[in-house]
């Protein structure tokens, strides 16, 4: 069932032609990658999709009564205060509804009057038919998966989140949602590595239409069936995943330059015979094939690489063969230990991912290799001859309040005029943008800036972090292509999974204050410790499930004697029998977690034998999770019966 359409859709924003011609469907479950540069388009897509824009040309049809949910730039959750309420949007009501039956169910206990078993009766089937067991613990999941503690967030307030964690907050009110249609917007930014691997699993295990425009080349691979790519003033539709869309975007373009050169070809071939035979005895075939070449609708040059940000990186001097040596290094914000007694070594030429969760301390450890934030104890420092430049996840390196000549200028004084705007033109900025401020520039215009200033410094050690935030997916690959060409030394922190595994040669794994290093690169070290993700997976899964138990614990009335208006407690199982079976549950969700947690430690990968002992810890999670569920529907079935 069809249930967004574009039909030849084309904006104008005055006398600017932003695009035209865009014309696709969605089917309900698709889902759909949308690309491009910045600037082409893709957020006045998802503008004219919910209907806050009407196109200047064309048509958008809707589906009746179909429910679209797309997170505001702002973030605004209205009144609440809490994380817990700010993720739960839309559903507060039928929440407010699971609050007054707990109360009601323990008020039974001394008040069991005609009327208010009534009001409790009525109100339960409302809150079962309406499926509220699974939206509380559907909240508590997506919450959990996107890095928040589901208790900690019922008393969390919001006004003390960052920037970042509202975004997260912001994605989990739309996961959450019961919208027919989802529209994400860079849903992967702020995301760290494994949570952005349960985004992916609930997406592609979803029913509902997902439209999502990304950069995270792997993450729309893993996720979408569909790519729509905004090039030029228009966009085109694909089938298949990321890599199927790459693979057919060549070939289209290869189709279309034949194309081109077989007209250029019949152009210019037609040009010199009307001008040989003009004036001679064919004049009268010549002035007809010039009536008809005037007429011939000319093809457009296929689009290319033009335009795209052109970086690359070189190394004034050599360097030593120990760039970055680590013993003891210990890394504190306050109380708090991100890093403890970290002893490793970065070796010239390797280029060094450094992974880990969000608020792990990625970014607070490098800034403690550059002696912006002290260290508590140890030592961490740059080995001899290393010129080192720090490309910051804030950007925090361009300076606010100056123009972009500016900039480059203070780099290279000695520069000529022509050389310091040949060197924006490389990043996207030509003619009068080079007098822009700084102030004035998007996320992504600031991140090129920040990487053409990086490109004058020269370093043989490039420190990236977070280098592909902001960035649309061909300057991501520009700058692919810009580091791999690099002869010098490289420590990137990342998130996007494509580049990591593209460049990397070495891992630093950042768990539980421990630094754990890996002999290889991401790709192996993805492979190797593929049963982290497996044992992430399942206890999510069975999470869930044992939240929707505890729900059920807090709204239903418990009592040995049977209430004889309610045939099914006529047929429950003694409070004894369910008691038994909760505490194996608790038991068994113990273990599962226990199982996990040596699962989830990086140590356990690098040590002989190790990839055996995960694969043995692994079947026996599986075990557990069978047993679990096993005794979640007896559960199930005592509570029902």
């Amino acid at each position: 069932m069809t249930q967004l359409s574009f039909s030849d859709v084309g904006v104008d924003f005055g006398a600017t032609k932003l695009f035209s011609g865009i014309t696709f469907t969605v089917a309900a479950g698709e889902r759909w990658g949308v690309v491009g540069r910045n600037g082409t388009g893709k957020t006045t897509l998802f503008r004219l999709l919910t209907g806050a824009m009407k196109p200047s040309r064309g048509a958008v049809a809707r589906q009746a009564n179909l429910r679209v949910s797309l997170l505001e730039q702002h973030r605004d959750f209205g009144d609440v205060t809490s994380v817990w309420e700010a993720a739960a949007g839309e559903l507060a009501e039928l929440l407010a509804l699971e609050q007054s039956l707990e109360e009601q169910a323990h008020a039974l206990a001394t008040d069991s009057s005609d009327a208010a078993m009534e009001k409790y009766g009525h109100d339960l089937e409302r809150f079962e038919r309406e499926g509220g067991y699974g939206v509380a613990a559907r909240i508590d999941a997506v919450l959990h998966g996107l890095g928040f503690d589901p208790e900690k967030a019922r008393t969390t307030a919001v006004s003390t989140l960052s920037g970042g964690e509202r975004g997260r907050v912001g994605l989990a009110r739309q996961l959450a949602s019961n919208a027919d249609v989802l529209l994400l917007d860079e849903p992967t930014n702020h995301l760290d590595l494994e949570t952005t691997r349960w985004l992916e699993e609930f997406l592609k295990g979803t029913d509902r239409t997902v439209i999502v425009i990304s950069h995270d080349r792997a993450f729309l691979d893993a996720v979408a069936d569909h790519v729509l790519h905004f090039e030029g003033d228009s966009a085109t539709p694909y089938s298949g995943g990321y890599q199927a869309f790459v693979a057919q975007r060549t070939e289209r373009r290869l189709a279309q330059q034949r194309q081109f050169d077989k007209q250029q070809a019949k152009i210019a071939s037609e040009t010199d015979y009307i001008a040989r035979n003009l004036a001679g005895q064919n004049t009268k075939q010549a002035k007809g094939r010039r009536k008809k070449l005037a007429r011939l609708p000319r093809l457009s040059a296929p689009i290319g690489a033009d335009g795209t940000m052109s970086v690359a990186f070189d190394v004034a001097e050599r360097g030593g063969d120990r760039v970055v040596s680590a013993v003891n290094a210990t890394v504190r914000v306050g109380e708090r230990t991100l890093v403890e007694k970290c002893t490793a070594t970065l070796m010239r030429g390797d280029v060094l991912g450094l992974i880990g969760p969000n608020g792990a301390g990625k970014s607070t450890f490098l800034k403690s290799l550059f002696g912006d934030h002290p260290l508590a104890s140890g030592e961490l420092k740059f080995g001899g001859s290393i010129s080192a430049a720090f490309y910051k996840q804030d950007l925090s390196q361009v300076p606010m309040g100056t123009t972009l000549y500016d900039i480059i200028n203070e780099l290279r004084p000695t520069w000529e005029r022509r050389f310091i705007q040949g060197h924006l033109g490389r990043f996207g900025f030509s003619g009068d943008e080079a007098q822009r401020e700084a102030d004035t520039l998007s996320g992504g215009e600031r991140a090129r800036v920040g990487l053409a200033m990086l490109m004058l410094s020269r370093s043989n050690l490039l420190v990236l972090d977070e280098p592909t935030n902001h960035l649309d997916v061909e300057s991501i690959e520009a700058l692919e292509d810009a580091i791999d060409a690099y002869e010098g030394t490289v420590l990137l922190v990342s998130h996007d999974r494509e580049l990591l595994r593209a460049l990397t040669t070495r891992v630093w794994i950042l768990h539980d204050r421990h630094v754990t290093d890996f002999d290889g690169g991401f790709a192996e070290w993805e492979a190797v410790s593929k049963e982290r993700e497996h044992a992430a997976s399942v206890r999510a899964a069975e999470e869930q499930q044992v939240r929707k138990v505890r729900e059920r614990q807090k709204v239903e009335r418990r009592d040995e004697k049977p209430d004889p208006r309610d045939e099914r407690r006529k047929q429950r199982s003694s409070q004894a029998d369910l008691q038994k079976v909760e505490a194996r549950i608790s038991e068994l969700e113990q273990r599962i977690a226990t199982v996990s947690a040596a699962l989830e430690d990086p140590e356990l990968y690098t040590k002989p034998g190790g990839v055996d002992e995960a694969a043995k810890r692994g079947r026996e999670i599986e075990t557990l999770k069978r047993e679990l569920d096993s005794e979640m529907a007896r559960w199930t079935a005592m509570a029902e019966g």
